[in-house]
């Protein structure tokens, strides 16, 4: 009893401690089966006792005890009861079996010291290694590093140094594999082939090839031999330093080392194969596989499916998709996440969300990687809503979103202009342990200097520096190019003067922007220099600074120097892209050239470069200015066949055309006021012409037209077009739906604002969350709360992601024009439905209203 007493008065300040710190999680479990402190203390300082019954496990009071047992409190009384190491791996067990409790890395650890500290006979080994497998990062692995080195080295054990070592490579931390490999060598326990093996992996997978090397060397030194994954690695190590050749001779070699050729050697070998765009020759050696032995396996097939994508060879990927099938091979995540990224990246999103659904049916969890990559491809389609709501559904099935994650969803909201959405988004990264990247900054340095908001731009970097997050050159680039653009030379130029201070290496971005200015400012001659001292300093020019120069030459109707300038391009390697060749386009149609602009056409074509809508856009232009109509509608066909829409741009240019071919009077207008000018009958007449030259107006081309009369809220023109198109069997979409809703907001026809809500929903969809903010404002602004709040109702139906509703609607409507009262009504109807916002949101939320509350609205200034 005494001996008890002694255990309970040390336990009592340090676990009251560590049951006030436990989790949410432990804490719900606790409250469901309540328990005195003074109970748990009792029974702690009573296990020793406990454990040595051989019926232990029955005991009622441990079995309540163990209800209210968490993590950090098992790791403690590890640690401070006098456990026999027997009775500490079976206390250990037992509470990891029962389906309420988890075991993490620290009670592992505890265990382990504990076993540590006793000089009888334990099960180190086992222990040790369950230790090192149950760290999923690297501060996990830190944090028992000595440990597990210090029960190697008592147990002498090489399958715990290999463990470790192997744990090491897999969270890349090479410079803590090397003193773990030291101590190996140093002590009483010999290096196997399987430690060599690691540190060879290791540095390849780094791209040290040279000590990949001379871990090689150790190994043969040691007198032992290099299995198939010692040349795989190898190959992989030849692979990384760009020498395909070494790595093909390594892998023809094996079998003469008597290392058979396996799978994954076939796998690395066919990567690096399609790396270096020897696409046919990979799959020469894919179908050799099982002549040598060697089945093709899910990540052989998985490989050449990237490729095919990356090719745009969808057709033939599907093909392989349909192999798997027939083969009965199981894809793994990585194998569904390629198709998803490759059917993203073609555009084609439906696809890659029916390759999702496929995945969650077979029973394959998408992992942060997945909804990261979807993510991608919604916003990439401007529908970053869609991918906010994707956010909802990735937290909802326990992910934590990453860096690529949340500065997609910035990307995505910065492209829509809604930035207060993307600082919002960088404060819900940063409150959840994310820090912001350079690429992250990138992108909001960019999207605010062409949103013109430079000066904004300017303080967001100097905030991110003052933070000390670090700054590439990419940015440093992109805030000068926006201060050059913006007028601000001198601020350029000190920043210009900063970057290089800080011994920032100009990359092919930086050379563009200063061949861009050089060239605006008119000076072809210190733009060609540049080009030469960017070739000799051996940073290749990219096609961007190539067409910089080539457009200069052009407009000062310098062919001949503009010609060379693309040979000079063609030779050193650089493609010539779309704007390259709709430079020429552009500038030979500007000089009455047509064959010449025909010509580079054709060329264009033959070189595998697909015109573009600026392309096609050109060329149209260029007719019509020729007076070649049919011409025009000709290309206009063309370029609609291939699946490229007209934008306003193009229109402008048909709309002209159609006014000139009428001979009637025009009206000179760019392509952002004609929707203002246009007559109506210009608009039918084309689409009339659009469908006796065969190329059928699509929801696309109605859609733009609907949209550019919507944006002047001439409303009349464009639901004359919304009923022509339904009369013409095509049946309007999202898109037409939130055009003709956010015209009718704008001129305060909220009943008819109502109505196409209510068909639209009923048709095609949720209405856009734009489309609601502007009805709950017009609503609120004539005083219809009533309405507005029944608006705000069928909101919360829909699923929209909680947290950018609070920001849009919320903070940067109601609260923006004063509406506090309101706002807090709407923020308790969405606690009430339980469909809540960030913590974080709903503090600055709460902050804003009791800050605000009893202000006239009037007074009211958003934050």
């Amino acid at each position: 009893m005494l001996r008890s007493t002694t255990i309970l008065t040390q336990l009592h300040s340090s676990t009251a401690l560590i049951c006030a710190s436990t989790s949410s999680c432990a804490a719900a479990a606790a409250a469901a089966v309540p328990l005195p402190f003074r109970t748990i203390l009792e029974t702690a300082a009573d296990l020793p006792c406990i454990l040595s019954r051989p019926n232990w496990r029955t005991n009622l009071s441990l079995d309540r005890f163990a209800k209210s047992l968490t993590p950090p409190l098992l790791s403690h009384l590890l640690l401070t009861i006098p456990l026999t190491p027997s009775a500490a791996v079976s206390f250990f067990d037992w509470i990891g079996s029962r389906p309420s409790f988890r075991h993490t890395t620290t009670t592992h650890a505890a265990l382990l010291r504990c076993l540590l500290r006793s000089n009888a006979p334990s099960p180190l080994e086992k222990f040790s290694i369950s230790t090192i497998r149950s760290c999923h990062c690297r501060d996990e692995i830190l944090s028992v590093l000595d440990l597990i080195v210090s029960s190697a080295a008592r147990s002498r054990s090489i399958r715990i140094f290999n463990n470790l070592l192997m744990a090491l490579r897999k969270f890349s931390m090479i410079e803590e594999m090397e003193p773990v490999f030291k101590r190996i060598n140093d002590g009483e326990v010999s290096p196997n082939v399987h430690t060599y093996n690691t540190m060879v992996n290791a540095y390849c997978k780094a791209g040290n090839l040279a000590q990949a090397k001379a871990y090689f060397k150790q190994l043969l030194d040691a007198g032992l031999s290099p299995d198939s994954f010692t040349y795989t690695s190898l190959i992989l190590g030849y692979l990384k330093a760009k020498n395909l050749e070494c790595a093909c001779w390594i892998f023809i070699m094996m079998p003469e080392k008597g290392c058979p050729r396996n799978e994954v050697s076939y796998t690395v070998i066919i990567h690096g194969l399609c790396e270096a765009g020897r696409v046919g020759e990979a799959f020469a050696l894919f179908s050799r596989m099982e002549d040598d032995g060697c089945k093709p396996d899910i990540h052989s097939h998985t490989v050449l499916i990237q490729y095919l994508f990356k090719e745009g060879n969808i057709q033939k990927a599907e093909s392989m998709v349909d192999d798997i099938d027939k083969k009965g091979l199981v894809p793994s995540v990585v194998t569904y996440n390629t198709l998803i990224d490759g059917y993203c990246k073609a555009g084609k999103v439906a696809s890659a969300f029916g390759v999702f659904e496929k995945m969650e049916t077979k029973g394959c969890k998408p992992d942060v990687q997945t909804y990261s990559e979807l993510i991608c491809g919604l916003c990439r389609e401007r529908r970053v809503h869609d991918a906010m709501n994707l956010l909802s559904r990735m937290l909802d099935s326990g992910l934590s979103p990453n860096i690529v994650t949340y500065t997609t969803l910035i990307w995505g909201q910065c492209r829509e202009d809604h930035f207060d959405s993307a600082y919002e988004l960088l404060d819900l990264m940063e409150t959840n342990g994310v820090v912001p990247n350079e690429w992250t900054c990138s992108i909001m340095v960019d999207a605010l200097c062409k949103g013109g908001k430079v000066e904004e731009a300017k303080n967001f970097f100097d905030n991110i520096v003052k933070k000390g997050i670090p700054v590439n050159v990419v940015v440093y680039t992109t805030l000068i190019d926006g201060l050059f653009k913006a007028g601000k030379i001198q601020d350029a130029r000190f920043l210009l003067e900063e970057m290089l201070s800080k011994d920032f290496v100009p990359d092919p971005f930086t050379y563009s922007f200063l061949l861009d200015v050089l060239c605006r400012e008119n000076k072809p001659e210190e733009a060609k220099s540049l080009l030469i001292h960017m070739l000799n300093r051996k940073i290749k020019p990219t096609a961007v600074s190539y067409t910089i120069l080539i457009e200069l030459f052009l407009t000062e109707e310098k062919y001949v120097d503009a010609k060379m300038i693309l040979h000079e391009m063609i030779s050193s390697g650089c493609r010539p892209d779309a704007f390259t060749y709709t430079a020429f386009i552009h500038s030979y149609f500007s000089g009455r050239m047509v064959e010449e602009a025909e010509n580079m056409l054709m060329e264009m074509k033959r070189h595998g470069v697909l015109p573009s809508l600026v392309t096609y856009t050109a060329v149209i232009d260029g007719y019509r200015s020729m007076g070649l109509i049919e011409q025009a509608f000709s290309s206009l066909n063309e370029m609609m066949t291939s699946g490229i829409e007209p934008n306003d741009v193009t229109f402008s240019i048909l709309f002209k055309l159609m006014t000139e071919k009428k001979q009637s009077s025009f009206i000179s207008f760019g392509s952002e006021s004609m929707w203002t000018v246009v007559y109506m009958d210009t608009v039918l007449d084309l689409i009339q012409e659009m469908h006796k030259c065969g190329c059928r107006p699509s929801i696309c081309t109605y859609n733009t037209l609907i949209n550019g009369f919507c944006k002047v809220d001439r409303l009349q023109e464009a639901k004359l077009l919304f009923i022509q198109m339904q009369e013409g069997g095509i049946s309007p979409n999202q898109e037409t739906y939130t055009s003709i809703i956010n015209c009718c907001c704008r001129l305060t026809l909220y009943a008819e604002a109502l109505e196409s809500m209510d068909s639209m929903t009923a048709l095609v969809g949720s209405p856009h969350l734009e489309s609601y903010r502007l009805l709950i404002s017009g609503l609120c602004k004539g005083g219809n709360f009533e309405m507005a709040k029944q608006v705000f109702h069928g909101l919360l139906t829909t699923n929209y992601n909680p947290d950018e509703i609070a920001w849009r609607i919320l903070k940067g409507t109601l609260l923006e024009h004063g509406y506090t009262e309101f706002c807090s009504e709407m923020l308790l109807i969405m606690e009430e439905k339980n469909f809540l916002p960030s913590n974080l949101t709903c503090t600055k939320l709460h902050q804003i209203l009791n800050s605000s509350m009893g202000n006239p609205a009037e007074e009211f200034v958003g934050d």
